[in-house]
This record gives structure tokens, sequence and C-alpha cells, in this order.
């Protein structure tokens, strides 16, 4: 490939001649902006289609806006078929680069879908060593955290994304929340947009296409080459058999042994495929709450799926389990505010009598419990869930107790504890902005 060709597809992928459609502005690239103030390498990981593409270009456009001349951002996308991904290839476009396009005091290279290259690594620690900031991202079925990890030796901040939040949904519909009191004003039509979100998921080529049937290839994708491929796996049948058992039980308990034994698959086969199917971040588990390691790892998981999206188009209708849809809303929820904040930890909280969704831990200390119910008035709300907030309160030391409704709001003293009742709608709308 001559140079001159090199540049003219480096040209389609960067601002320097030209703009781009960057999309759907996506309410975490500020704050991946703000790592970049670190100096560690950047590495962004997540469910493949989530939009690490389109996020690089919005990271670049951020960096402009704040003064960053267009020729000082190197955008490297090797699923471009035009360049070969190489080592060599690499190194060519960086000699290019500085020699015939930068401009500016710093350098800023953004290298997308890098695991197409063997021994990415070696180029991108010699441009750590030269204080160059770098972001790179790589498909959940090439590069996972354990090989981040190894890679780069620990010069990396890890960052998953995830499919639209409610906010990016609102946006990519048309509607945009800039003060609170529109919360209330647009209420109807928040709650009626929120019921589409949980149905419809937030891909956002299905979001802003309103194609449906786009999931279907998604998850063939996600089984076929992110798990299947990647990890030479022949019992296509059970993989699948596997992955629509979680779909069916998202939101609920379950073991690896019952698991076994519900869809007779062995026991070390679930386990293997299970933990393939996390590493692709098709499913999100959570374990009980204890201060005995061993009693977590034993404790039966709560699994939740990456998109509420697939669960209704595989398998069952929101309006037959708007509690557990709206569950597994919260739990994504909260694994996507905890990609920018690595000291929090999440779990359930279970006994024989009472359990709690959420509990969330940062550092020694519990912040917060968090009980989910389908209401929308005080007695529709089971007394078996309060009961069951205030146990864990009184056990875990822990008087920040929320409990997110359909549609009702209130704050309730509830034997001795307060309790705050929130909307989905609204915990959604403003949980964004306690990101860290």
């Amino acid at each position: 490939m001559r140079d001159d060709e090199i540049i003219a597809v480096l040209s389609d992928q960067n601002f320097w001649f030209k703009g781009h459609k960057t999309g759907i502005p996506r309410e975490f690239v500020p704050k991946i902006k703000n790592k970049l103030k670190t100096g560690e390498i950047i590495a962004i990981g997540g469910i493949r289609r989530a939009g690490k593409s389109y996020a690089l270009l919005q990271l670049a456009e951020k960096l402009i806006e704040a003064g960053a001349k267009e020729r000082s951002i190197l955008i490297v996308n090797f699923e471009d078929y035009r360049l070969e991904p190489s080592l060599h290839t690499l190194d060519r476009i960086w000699t290019l680069f500085n020699q015939r396009i930068f401009q500016g005091k710093t350098p800023c290279v953004f290298l997308d879908e890098i695991h197409q290259v063997d021994g990415w690594e070696r180029f991108v620690r010699t441009l750590y060593a030269k204080n160059i900031p770098i972001v790179v991202t790589g498909s959940s079925s090439k590069l996972l955290s354990s090989e981040y990890a190894t890679l780069l030796s620990g010069r990396h901040i890890e960052i998953e994304i995830f499919p639209f939040s409610f906010r990016e949904f609102l946006k990519a519909k048309g509607i945009e929340i800039k003060e609170d009191i529109e919360l209330y004003a647009k209420k109807a039509e928040l709650i009626r947009i929120l019921y589409r979100y949980l149905k419809t998921g937030g891909f956002p080529k299905v979001v802003i296409s309103g194609d449906k049937s786009i999931l279907k290839s998604y998850f063939e994708t996600i089984i076929i080459k992110d798990v299947a491929e990647r990890h030479n796996i022949r019992e296509i049948d059970a993989l699948k058999r596997l992955a629509t058992f979680y779909m069916l039980n998202f939101s609920n308990k379950t073991t690896l042994r019952r698991t076994s034994k519900n869809l007779s698959i062995p026991f070390e086969t679930v386990r293997r495929f299970s933990d393939y199917l996390q590493e692709a971040c098709f499913i999100k588990p959570l374990s009980s709450f204890s201060i005995s390691y061993k009693k977590v790892e034993r404790s039966p998981k709560k699994v939740y799926i990456a998109d509420t999206g697939f669960v209704d188009i595989y398998t069952s209708d929101v309006s037959e389990n708007v509690g557990r849809f709206m569950e597994n809303c919260v739990a994504i929820e909260l694994f996507r505010r905890k990609a920018f904040n690595p000291s929090e930890q999440l779990f359930y909280f279970g006994t024989r009598e009472h359990e709690i969704d959420f509990v969330i831990k940062e550092g020694p200390r519990i912040k917060q419990l968090i009980q989910v119910t389908y209401a929308s008035e005080m007695d529709e709300i089971e007394k078996r869930e309060l009961r069951s907030l205030i146990k864990a309160s009184k056990l875990l030391k822990c008087n920040n107790l929320l409990c997110i409704t359909w549609d009702y709001e209130s704050e309730e003293i509830f034997k001795g504890k307060k309790i705050k009742f929130l909307p989905l709608w609204k915990w959604l709308l403003s949980s964004q902005d306690k990101m860290v």
C-alpha cells in the first residue's frame, strides 16, 4: 500500500480535512476526556455495537472544541478493509502522521479495534513512554479485561461502555430535558417512552432505525463470534440454550448446578459457557453480599442481560414482567455508573426471609440499599419489600434507603427509618449526573 493511499484512508477516518457525523452525544464521552488527563492508556470495552467507534469520534470532537488542532489527533480504525492490520502498517501510519499531517503541541492517538493488530501493545507502550495520550478499543471477542491487564502491564484505565442510557434514548427520539421542571411537565410522555425503552433496549442502531430485528443478528454474532469462535466451541446448540435460559430467567437468582440440571447440560460446560457469556458482556451476574468471600462466591447469582431488547424479542413481553424489566434496567444503569467509579461494588442481599435487590458498597462502607417495585401508589407496594429494606438497613448499618417505583414519589417513615420513593423515569434521568 502506497503512502498516499494510507493518507487517503486516514483522511476518511479523521477530522483533518472534513467533518464527520458523530451520532447521538454519549454522556460518558466528557468523562473519558477527563480520564485522559491521568496520563494512563484508556482501554474502552463493552458489548459489541454499543457505540465504541462513534465514542472515539465524539471524543476527538470534544478535544477539538477544547482547543486541540484537528491535525494533532490521529484516529485509526482497523475495521477498515483498506488497511492491512499489521504492526508494520501501524508503524508506517505513525511515521506518515508525524512527517506529513501532525500540527500542534502534543499528538493524541485513538486506535479502534486494535485487537486486529498482532503485537499492538508494543507500539502503544512505546507511545505511552513518550507521554502521548492514547485510547484503544477492542472487541470483547478478542480483548478481555485480563488481557488488557497483561498486555499493558497495568498502565491503563479500563472503561466499559453500554448501549444508550434512558437520557440518550430520549435524545435519539428528539427529546432533551434541560431543566428539572421539565421532568414533571413531560411526565406522561416520559413514562410512555420509558416503556418503549424497556421494550426496545438501547443499542444505537436499533433505537435510531426502529428495526428490532437487528437484535437477532447481534445475538447470533455475539454467540458465534464473541463466544464460540473465540473459545473453539462446537456445542453451539448448548451455548444458545444457555443464553436463552438466562434471558428467560433475567433478574432472577440461579445457580450453575440448578441451571445444569434444568438444561441437562454438564455442570462444567455450564460454568465455562457462563464465564464466556460474561466475558462477551452479554450477561451481568450479581453476587449476594457477605463479609465472607467464600459465601459471596458460593451464593446464587442474579443474572441480568446487557440490553432488555434481547429479552423482549426472544422471550417474554414487557407487559407480563414489568417489575423484572425495571430491575434489569436499574442493574445496567448501576453497572454503567460503576464504570466510572471502580471503587464501587454491586451486590444483592438475601436471607431466608428478606431480599434486597441492590447493595452499593464503596470502600468499606455500604453506600445505599435499593429496592425495585412495579408500583404507582404506596398501597401497591408490598409491605414485605419494605420490611426487607428495614431489616437490611439494620444488618448492614445503612440508612440511605431507596425504593424505585414505576410512578410513586415520596419520602416515608417506615418502622422508624426514612425511605425515599422515586419513579424509575426520574431516577434514570437524575442518576446520570451522579456518575464520577
